[in-house]
């Protein structure tokens, strides 16, 4: 993968020196007309689209590839999608399919085929996080993006009318022992949970907003590595006996004599956060002995992260910074999906800046940036909020129990209907009477309105106290 090197006389500058920088002689190496943080799917999805459209992008990541990610490793038809979008060859090595998903209740198991849509492909895929990032940055790299790994963002770099003008870096190397100042007249927040971009501006995460809490571990079982469906259970419970939980278990097969195995978690409304590992534990002790889930065939400690759900940091553009993926708060309330998010979400603020950028700096460019949050919200505002409204009424107090039951796990197009549901999957216009029956329901519940706080809107304070 082609790294950058570092231009040493790049370092951190005042924001006098920031502004009057502007002429073409002074640009440098870490000067560029987007600086995207972090190259995660987010990232390296809006890297490469940039790129794609001609503009000078650099990406920066604070790890070095191959690197660990906690994700549960499956794919569905709408990441499919996007990796296709991008030119990932997905027939290579590595990669491994799934023809649906099996859903696991008590006594009932029930298969449901992935959709056939003229959006989205029929299958779904399993890849390690392990090199599933690596793939898209090198991607991004092999369109034009200049990657510079091992680069930790610490704060954006602001002109003084409060406007993000780059951001200051730390680089891992002792080589770079100073930060560098990064330069660009627009940045794209991908960092992550951390939001550490979005909360120097004051753009802080909705508190009436779910965050979920996933934990996933490897085990090698050659019986499982090799599923055509993805396994979810709905069917857990806290530890010792305690409520259903407000989740699901997933195992995964990833093809190499492995299976990712976890869990995904709401908050219980009157019992708190359950103890995943312990609910883990008990969960696999369930499992039959053949299948090979057990401590002596685990790979690694149990790992886990957060999930910001549903949209829960607004708005999502704000003095030339747009949020992308966790940052923004895209995780779906809906299945805690994250990576087609991402990627889509990456997709949508390279176009928009890619068309800002065609403007000369002023207001016009401006109202094109302000138009990722209304497009994002036209995509998904009114599917977030009825999963925003599902999780906070029903699987924060009983899982998906209440929605797998007997009645739906015994009729096919109530399975259907559901899996379209959870994973997003309708085609536009509706091509049969599931579609029509989802896009109808999502045309009642009513648009959220573009959220804006004031602070962010008008200027915000850098750095203020929280």
């Amino acid at each position: 993968m082609r790294e950058q090197p570092t231009d040493a006389g790049a370092r951190e500058e005042s924001r006098t020196d920031e502004e009057s920088r502007t002429d073409e002689e002074s640009r440098t190496d870490t000067d560029a007309q987007v600086i995207v943080v972090g190259a995660g799917p987010a990232g390296a999805s809006a890297a490469y689209h940039l790129a794609r459209a001609g503009v000078d992008v650099i990406l920066l990541e604070k790890a070095r590839f191959p690197r660990e990610k906690v994700c549960g490793d499956g794919l569905t038809p709408r990441a499919v999608h996007q990796l296709i979008r991008m030119g990932v060859d997905i027939t290579a090595p590595g990669w491994t399919r799934s023809r649906g998903m099996r859903w696991v209740a008590g006594k009932h198991r029930v298969h449901i085929e992935w959709p056939s849509l003229g959006r989205y492909p029929d299958f779904g895929l399993s890849r390690s996080r392990h090199d599933f990032d690596d793939i898209l940055a090198r991607h991004a790299v092999a369109a034009g993006a200049r990657l510079y790994s091992g680069w930790k963002a610490e704060r954006p770099l602001t002109n003084r009318a409060g406007r993000v003008t780059g951001v200051v870096a730390s680089s891992d190397s002792p080589d770079v022992p100073e930060p560098a100042g990064f330069r660009a007249p627009v940045v794209i927040a991908a960092d992550g949970a951390s939001a550490r971009l979005a909360l120097a501006l004051g753009l802080e995460r909705d508190p009436r907003r779910q965050i979920a809490t996933a934990a996933r571990r490897y085990y090698r079982s050659p019986e499982r590595s090799r599923e055509e469906y993805l396994e979810l259970w709905a069917d857990l419970r806290f530890p010792d006996g305690g409520p259903y939980l407000p989740g699901y278990g997933w195992i995964f097969p990833m093809g190499d004599g492995r299976v990712n195995v976890g869990l995904g978690a709401l908050p219980h409304r009157r019992h708190g956060k359950a103890d995943l590992r312990a609910t883990l534990d008990q969960w696999l002790a369930r499992t039959p002995e053949q299948w090979g889930l057990r401590e002596e065939n685990a790979e690694g400690p149990v790992r886990s992260a957060a999930l910001p759900l549903g949209f829960n940091r607004h708005p999502l553009y704000a003095r030339g910074l747009l949020l992308v993926g966790d940052s923004g708060g895209m995780v779906s309330p809906w299945n805690g999906e994250g990576i087609a998010q991402a990627m889509e979400a990456g997709e949508v603020a390279a176009e928009t800046a890619a068309l800002a950028l065609a403007h000369p700096q002023g207001p016009r460019r401006e109202q094109v940036l302000r138009g990722y949050p209304v497009e994002m919200n036209r995509r998904w505002g009114r599917y977030y909020r009825l999963g925003n409204t599902a999780a906070d009424l029903v699987f924060s107090r009983s899982g998906f129990q209440p929605v797998l039951n007997r009645y739906v796990m015994g009729s096919p197009f109530l399975l259907d209907l559901l899996a379209r549901l959870l994973t997003d999957l309708t085609d536009k216009p509706s091509r049969d009477v599931a579609d029509h029956v989802l896009n109808t329901a999502f045309r009642l519940v009513p648009a959220p309105g573009p959220s804006r706080r004031r602070g962010a809107a008008r200027g915000g304070q850098l750095g203020r106290k929280r």
